[in-house]
């Protein structure tokens, strides 16, 4: 490599808000009024965000369009790879305009839904969002309002157009509240309408992950798979588990995704609540299993919307999905509309770190295992020891090549105790990878020979201060280079 190749590469991974890398689990913070302009989206990056998440219930296809060219300047200008997550709506169900906006409701009170949008919003006549309701509802099937503060039963349907409701509680419903079918078999697509409007839009922008919402069954992701493979977009696509029965189908929705959001807002509402977080658990070492990407989010720290300062619990809360090993923690209302977005993810980014002081002795029988079956169990068996190897040896770094993030997947799904440093010369998969746990990203687009690239990876990690003379580092990567294939190469190396 000639001098000038050596520093053009090493500027290029020069961040001017570069972090020591003590902390591994990452932070997605969701951009709305809050945190809209290019200042306060570069503070929350300094204070530790990750990932940013539009949230496509809200704002306009231009209000995400200036937050993406945000993004992308803060990218630029900082030598970043911040990750972008458009998150899609999803058929969300609501009741339709209430009169005077407040029914007063007593138990035993019976209200009437019906298909007409213009109904006067009295217990006699209440529109919902769902033409198909009466058709699939059942009677004695619960039906939960306004985030399960009210709780229905059907005690009629006439499997056409009228369902009559029979309240369990006192309560009072008013306009727009969302609607929660814990018992139905929903047989509504999981994308609308408005859906596929703000895909194509979404497919036009460089972001890295789209999250499609209320996923019940692998087969859900179908036609925003094809949508994706239609456009040539590289965005990875995100299932957001708020449904029971996507509980149940958990195995085959987390093979068929290439990452996992536990959204525990809808998820603890349609469930038995008490089970939450055990489910969370489960899902976070299937997905740690699986080699997928996996979230925590909702209500985090939900009480920072007006509070300077988090409760004992949501300190607890954050901690543990932590130890549980997720790949991150997300905020919503915190960032998106609360009073104090930059201090919630410093309070978050504290936690992080105290809490991974503590972590490989909760994760040790968690690391997942090459499957003797897969197509790439050679290339899992190498990533893996590397892994191995490096605490062993006790390495300072374990460095991957890819060009399709499979290696930093695996390398990431192991919660290493080293530092892992991915490179790449496509500056999409790099942005797509910060998601990861633990992974830090580079860019090299030189790949000549293996032990040219092994060379000028180390040089960038030493001259940006994240090895050291006398380091050992563990490289992985494919033999020969130039062919790009799955990684087959396990290499010690010592730090000149």
């Amino acid at each position: 490599m000639t001098l000038s190749e050596a520093a053009t590469l090493l500027e290029r991974n020069k961040s001017y808000l570069r972090k020591d890398g003590s902390q591994n689990t990452k932070i997605v913070a969701t951009v709305g009024p809050a945190c809209n302009t290019y200042e306060k989206l570069l503070g929350l990056v300094k204070a530790g965000v990750d990932v940013f998440r539009l949230n496509f219930s809200h704002g306009t296809h231009e209000d995400h369009l200036k937050i993406i060219q945000f993004i992308q300047r803060i990218n630029a200008e900082h030598k970043l790879h911040i990750s972008t997550l458009a998150d899609l709506q999803g058929p969300k169900l609501r009741v339709g305009k209430i009169k005077d906006n407040a029914l007063v409701l007593k138990a035993g009170d019976v209200i009437t839904i019906n298909n007409d949008i213009h109904a006067d919003g009295t217990m006699h006549s209440i529109y919902m969002s769902y033409d198909q309701f009466a058709e699939d509802c059942e009677c004695g099937e619960r039906i939960l309002m306004d985030d399960g503060k009210l709780i229905f039963e059907v005690a009629e349907t006439n499997k056409k157009d009228t369902v009559k409701l029979k309240c369990l509680h006192d309560g009072v419903l008013s306009s727009n509240k969302g609607v929660n079918l814990p018992d139905t078999n929903v047989k509504l697509p999981s994308m609308t309408t408005k859906d596929r409007e703000d895909l194509a839009f979404i497919l036009t922008q460089p972001v890295s992950w789209i999250a499609l919402s209320f996923v019940r069954r692998a087969s859900d992701l179908d036609d925003l798979k094809q949508a994706v493979l239609d456009k040539g977009h590289s965005a990875k696509i995100m299932s957001k588990i708020e449904k029971p029965e996507a509980v149940k189908n958990i195995r085959e929705i987390i093979r068929a995704s290439n990452g996992i959001m536990v959204a525990r807002g809808d998820l603890g509402v349609e469930m038995p609540i008490e089970r939450l977080p055990i489910t969370q658990k489960e899902i976070v070492q299937m997905c740690m299993q699986y080699a997928r990407p996996v979230i925590v989010a909702t209500q985090m720290m939900d009480s920072m919307i007006t509070n300077p300062s988090p409760t004992r619990a949501e300190v607890t809360d954050v901690a543990n999905a932590v130890l549980d090993g997720a790949d991150a923690v997300m905020l919503s209302g915190e960032t998106s509309v609360g009073l104090y977005p930059e201090l919630v993810v410093e309070y978050m980014t504290k936690i992080i770190v105290q809490a991974e002081q503590h972590y490989w002795p909760q994760i040790e029988g968690k690391r997942p295992r090459a499957v003797v079956k897969s197509s790439m169990f050679y290339s899992d068996v190498i990533c893996f020891n590397a892994c191995r190897t490096a605490e062993e040896i006790g390495a300072k770094g374990i460095i991957g090549i890819t060009r399709s993030g499979y290696s930093a997947f695996k390398i990431s799904s192991f919660r290493p105790k080293s530092n892992i440093f991915i490179f790449s010369d496509h500056l999409d998969m790099l942005n797509t990878m910060n998601l990861f746990w633990g992974v830090q990203c580079f860019y090299y687009d030189r790949f000549t020979t293996t032990d040219e690239t092994i060379q000028d990876c180390t040089d960038i990690l030493k001259e940006s201060g994240f090895v050291s003379t006398g380091d050992v580092i563990i490289n992985t990567g494919a033999m020969p280079l130039q062919k790009r294939s799955s990684t087959n190469m396990l290499k010690v190396t010592e730090v000149e």
